[in-house]
């Protein structure tokens, strides 16, 4: 079974939501003092749940048609989006070795993808 080009995207679209859910949930986190209401009625946890969730209703749309072999290494772009956000959000520092790993995500999922071909 050949992956078709509309799961290859579902599942690039939710990676892509999820790296914002983990934005949403680093702001949480900085705006959490540790009590429970304090907890309950932050929205930047909330938001970084509910855009989790969403991403993951993308995927299972994907992988529903495609192969899980093929997909599932393309949530790993997530990460790309996930430094980029830290260096916009947080002005967190681009290093070499951040550099080489975005690299080597870059080129395992396009080895992955040629099985595909």
């Amino acid at each position: 079974m050949k992956t078709p080009l509309s799961s290859i995207i579902l599942v690039l679209f939710g990676s892509f939501v999820g790296s914002f859910g983990a934005v949403f949930l680093k702001l949480g986190a900085e705006h959490m003092q540790g009590s429970l209401k304090r907890i309950l009625n932050n929205y930047w946890l909330a938001t970084g749940i509910v855009l989790y969730l969403l991403s993951s209703v993308f995927y299972m749309m994907g992988v529903a048609q495609g192969q899980l072999t093929v997909l599932y290494p393309m949530v790993s772009i997530g990460y790309i989006w996930a430094i980029v956000w830290a260096r916009l959000f947080f002005k967190e520092p681009f290093t070499r070795s951040k550099i080489g790993g975005l690299a080597a995500i870059i080129v395992g999922v396009a080895l992955i993808n040629l099985g595909n071909a």
